[in-house]
């Protein structure tokens, strides 16, 4: 049985955390801004602070307009105020030089933000209804590389600054029984297939994709020198009937099945086991929000179930490990192996047939 959470806080903190969630899309608007104006790397630099007259003065802006952002900042505890000097706090130097933070931040403001308020709509109507801000698709991944330059560029940092971690610490596990082939389900832009280069001179890769993805994957490869080892099979993931090429020794699906229903996933499944042989194996990895070491990763991946749910595709989410263990076994396949704490807070799963 799920269990998670507590009602420990008082009345009075209830409210004030209940406040916060009101006001919080404009007190983030406004570490945005201290943040991207440079008040918070200015901060950082003057370590015994500075009057708001100096700050305003030193990044030409008005002095109302570095008050009342400061002011937010008091609030947001990513400032404080001593004898009239502003100086950073330690969320501060996160909000500004945290790698994670800023990704998020940016896939927030640039991906979601005008979205999320047709989140309740597409909760009623089970599509991501958010999604026509930027364009009249049936998921983003349709659309994605129409998305305007400043999404595009947010999203693409968002989805690979979770695998970039993962992907040198899982070589050794995905190789070690040396595959010579190796089918990368969902394959994107072709970044792991050219790890995979980088790690074992001889293998061979095929990307599965819907034909938009796969083109810009070809436009890597070919950059890189290995289209004589990676080929690619464009395909409508959707389709139920669409089945996956055969002769695999590894599938691998990273950040993959969390950007499909249930239903579908346990499709994806079936034809992931209809194209192994009996030595095969499936590579599942993906963020399991009970599996996270840290309050703020599970924060993080229930705020991006809401992307999926309105922007993406309406159907998805960062899933609970166990609706992905019942879907693998019902799927006709069993975990092998799982291997925990993977980059910044993934969960490897080895999947064989029953």
């Amino acid at each position: 049985m799920l269990n998670y959470g507590n009602d420990n806080s008082s009345a009075l903190e209830a409210k004030y955390k209940a406040q916060k969630i009101a006001f919080a899309p404009v007190m983030f608007q406004a570490a945005r801004a201290l943040r991207n104006l440079g008040i918070l790397e200015l901060l950082m630099k003057e370590r015994k602070g500075l009057k708001t007259e100096e700050i305003a003065s030193r990044l030409n802006l008005s002095i109302y307009g570095v008050k009342v952002l400061l002011e937010a900042g008091l609030s947001l505890e990513v400032v404080r105020v001593q004898n009239d000097l502003w100086l950073l706090t330690k969320t501060g130097y996160f909000l500004q030089y945290d790698a994670l933070t800023r990704v998020n931040m940016d896939f927030t403001h640039d991906v979601n933000y005008q979205g999320m308020f047709h989140l309740e709509e597409s909760i009623t109507e089970g599509k991501p209804a958010g999604l026509k801000v930027f364009g009249e698709w049936d998921t983003v991944y349709e659309g994605l590389f129409q998305l305007p330059e400043e999404a595009l560029k947010s999203w693409l940092a968002f989805d690979h600054f979770y695998s970039d971690y993962a992907f040198p610490e899982l070589m050794p596990i995905v190789f070690r029984n040396k595959p010579a082939r190796i089918m990368d389900v969902g394959g994107n832009t072709g970044k792991f297939a050219l790890e995979c280069m980088s790690f074992d001179p001889d293998v061979k890769v095929t990307i599965v994709d819907l034909p938009g993805q796969v083109v810009k994957a070809e436009e890597a490869i070919a950059q890189k020198g290995f289209s004589n080892r990676i080929n690619t099979f464009a395909t409508n993931l959707l389709d139920h009937s669409a089945a996956l090429p055969e002769g695999a020794d590894v599938i691998w699906m990273s950040q993959f099945l969390d950007c499909f229903s249930q239903a579908d996933v346990l499709s994806l499944l079936k034809r992931a086991k209809a194209a192994m042989q009996p030595e095969s194996r499936l590579f599942i990895l993906e963020t399991y929000w009970d599996k996270q070491e840290f309050e703020a990763s599970t924060y993080s991946l229930h705020a991006t179930s809401l992307y999926f749910t309105c922007i993406a595709n309406g159907c998805s989410q960062m899933y609970h490990s166990d609706d992905m263990l019942k879907l693998i076994a019902e799927a006709g396949l069993e975990v092998d192996e799982s291997f925990e704490n993977i980059g910044v807070s993934h969960t490897l799963l080895t999947c064989k047939i029953k």
